[in-house]
């Protein structure tokens, strides 16, 4: 007698469409939470829609922006603490935005795994959306993926996309000189570059995530680690309104200074940074000294302290300084823009204080 083959189903495959449904439901409210002028849908649609005349923009020029958390993601994983790389996740996107001088208008993500855990996935969800009401934008959509067999059960991984707009002539860098003046702006910590080399370190050290950590007694290494990174839109949008000597911003990110700086340069100008005028904060210190990290490295991984770079017109450095300070921001002068005909565009001086 031949017995009847039963036929196999999604769900037995690795893909649970149910869970996907309850995640949608977990993160309505969070997604509702971040609605702002121009875009007021909700989620479950197969597009967001945003408008931009409702937004309040006359001559606009749109600006898009995509990037990921990186291997920083693995100790949300490992250590269970996944409610704030959502708040990374949209700042690695919107500071690249507003460094273009764009305001941050919506945010879509994208997230994978190997199965699905809703409680994981809407903590991380509730992360993004967080990051979206701190930058001003809309969380206007998003993905989720199942995929079995090509990530390992309890791994996921995110994706963001941002998009923003400024008026055309306010678009940034713009007219930059020798002898203009760079400050910087601090960062929250070591943000979410440079993950792959920091994991190495603790690995080096021998530390677990629950271990307290060495640089910050109050907190355990994880949490420590995960500090989000920080969201410098709408400080830099209100400094921007109230003058208009700032003519570059450069959000230090992969490739630290060397790499980041002179793409809001001309052809033909540098940067000289003063490194003894770094306030850097106590974890860079502790990865420089236990994983025995050059300077020279530790500046073209990390931030070393400063988040977001800012270019003054000379002769108005004074008032972009007085004009950072009144949005809460507390300016370092870090160097000035030089003129360079070599290929070394950033040159130090001095040393951080590590």
């Amino acid at each position: 007698m031949q017995h009847k083959v039963t036929g196999l189903t999604y769900a037995e495959t690795g893909v649970d469409i149910d869970a996907g449904n309850r995640l949608v439901d977990m993160i309505r409210s969070a997604v509702r939470s971040t609605r702002r002028s121009g875009a007021d849908g909700e989620i479950g649609g197969f597009g967001g829609v945003f408008d931009l005349k409702a937004a309040g923009f006359s001559d606009p020029v749109l600006v898009a922006a995509n990037d990921g958390v990186g291997t920083k993601v693995k100790i949300a994983i490992e250590s269970g603490l996944n409610d704030t790389i959502g708040i990374d996740l949209v700042a690695m996107c919107v500071n690249d935005l507003i460094v273009q001088g764009a305001e941050p208008l919506f945010f879509l993500d994208y997230y994978a795994t190997g199965k699905l855990d809703p409680s994981a996935a809407a903590a991380v969800v509730k992360g993004i959306a967080a990051g979206c009401i701190e930058a001003g934008c809309a969380l206007l959509g998003g993905e989720t993926a199942e995929m079995p067999g090509l990530y390992a059960r309890g791994d996921y991984d995110l994706a963001g996309f941002a998009v923003g707009a400024v008026e055309r002539n306010r678009l940034l860098p713009r007219n930059v000189c020798a002898g203009d003046i760079v400050f910087g702006l601090p960062s929250s910590g070591v943000h979410s570059n440079g993950f792959s080399l920091v994991r190495g370190i603790v690995k080096r050290a021998g530390l677990a995530w629950n271990a307290t950590a060495p640089f910050a007694h109050d907190r355990n290494l994880a949490k420590a680690l995960l500090t989000p990174t920080r969201i410098y839109v709408k400080p830099l949008l209100a400094a921007l309104k109230a003058t208009p000597h700032i003519v570059a911003l450069a959000h230090v990110t992969g490739g630290g200074f060397p790499d980041n700086l002179p793409r809001v340069l001309p052809s033909g100008l540098g940067v000289s940074l003063d490194l003894s005028a770094f306030d850097v904060p106590p974890v860079f210190r502790w990865l420089a000294e236990t994983g025995d990290v050059s300077q020279s490295e530790m500046l073209r991984t990390f931030n070393c302290g400063i988040g977001m770079a800012v270019v003054a017109s000379e002769p108005a450095a004074g008032e972009v300084e007085s004009a950072l300070r009144a949005v809460g921001e507390k300016p370092l002068r870090i160097g000035e823009i030089i003129e360079t005909d070599g290929a070394e565009r950033v040159v130090a001086r001095g040393t951080l204080a590590l």
